[in-house]
């Protein structure tokens, strides 16, 4: 995308950070579509040159705005080290965005942060960390949460809660998380919740019905239902929200003992990974394991397993 380095104009105006705000936005476009591995050092830079800015002259009235955009950038350098398993400048970036929004007085891009530093939590398996978070976040937004915040931080309790075993639990905060996003108007939300759509709450709920069929495998058949609804859901241009619910479509086809099925789908997911610039998603497909066990006597599963075993080796 060529140089990111920002070069310093004599003041600061409004129409300066609505061209940050667009390249943010078009950042995000690509880190949905290709994963974070590709964005990440180009964006680090971009989110530090734009903390530089700070210091630069522009009016008082501008310095909220500014600040959110430095958040804002900081953000997504946090969410693209995630992606691409730089997990310790994603806490750099995400504590440094969450102070800026903070000072920006920006609770909802606040919330968004700590979502994210949730998100990080969870895939590491740390849900308590990521549970007590998300209660945090939400905590603290009072009146100024949106319905779609809402459901999005309310959809990622439910997901830590389940991995922790109170499904019940689980369910009725999925039930508010649906509630509120049949409340959103997306003339209301922040710009940066766009992403948010009917996919990612369907995709919580498979999330949820997969940690009940590591239990009980009655519940695996509804697990399909939740993650194939999801993967109809998302638009063309989620391409990596649409291969990580395709990994969890192959996990729940393995837990309802439909092998042939997960394994036509797994097939296609472990060449969709290899196109993408994304070590979270790679993490994702080789922890596909966990739920094949039961099956792996069966020759095919077992030589599937060998694959991931030797993808494992390589993301090393």
């Amino acid at each position: 995308m060529g140089s990111t380095e920002i070069v310093q104009p004599r003041r600061v105006g409004a129409a300066d950070v609505a061209r940050l705000n667009a390249v943010l936005e078009l950042y995000r476009s690509v880190d949905y579509e290709c994963g974070g591995g590709l964005l990440y050092r180009e964006v680090a830079r971009f989110a530090e040159s734009v903390y530089r800015m700070l210091d630069w002259s522009h009016p008082t009235g501008l310095t909220p705005r500014l600040v959110a955009a430095v958040a804002a950038a900081r953000h997504l350098a946090g969410w693209t080290a995630l992606d691409a398993g730089r997990h310790n400048d994603a806490q750099r970036h995400f504590v440094a965005g969450e102070r800026a929004a903070l000072t920006a007085g920006d609770g909802p891009l606040a919330a968004m942060i700590r979502y994210s530093q949730a998100k990080q939590l969870q895939h590491l398996r740390h849900n308590r960390d990521a549970l007590a978070t998300l209660q945090l976040a939400h905590a603290q937004l009072e009146s100024h949460a949106t319905p779609a915040v809402k459901a999005l931080l309310w959809g990622a309790e439910a997901a830590s809660i389940a991995a922790l075993g109170d499904h019940q639990t689980a369910l009725a905060t999925l039930g508010k998380a649906g509630d509120q996003f049949e409340r959103i108007n997306s003339e209301r939300e922040p710009d940066w919740m766009g992403f948010y759509d009917r996919g990612e709450l369907f995709a919580q709920y498979g999330r949820v019905y997969r940690d009940r069929a590591r239990r009980d495998s009655r519940q695996a058949s509804e697990a399909v239902r939740w993650v194939q609804d999801a993967i109809a859901a998302f638009g063309p241009a989620n391409v990596r929200s649409t291969v990580l619910n395709e990994v969890g479509l192959c996990s729940a086809l393995f837990l309802a003992d439909e092998p042939e099925q997960a394994l036509t789908v797994g097939v296609r997911v472990l060449e969709k990974s290899q196109a993408m610039s994304s070590k979270r998603v790679i993490d994702r497909v080789v922890n596909l394991r966990r739920d094949l066990a039961r099956l792996r006597k069966l020759p095919e599963v077992a030589e599937f397993d060998r694959v991931l075993i030797a993808r494992a080796a390589v993301a090393a």
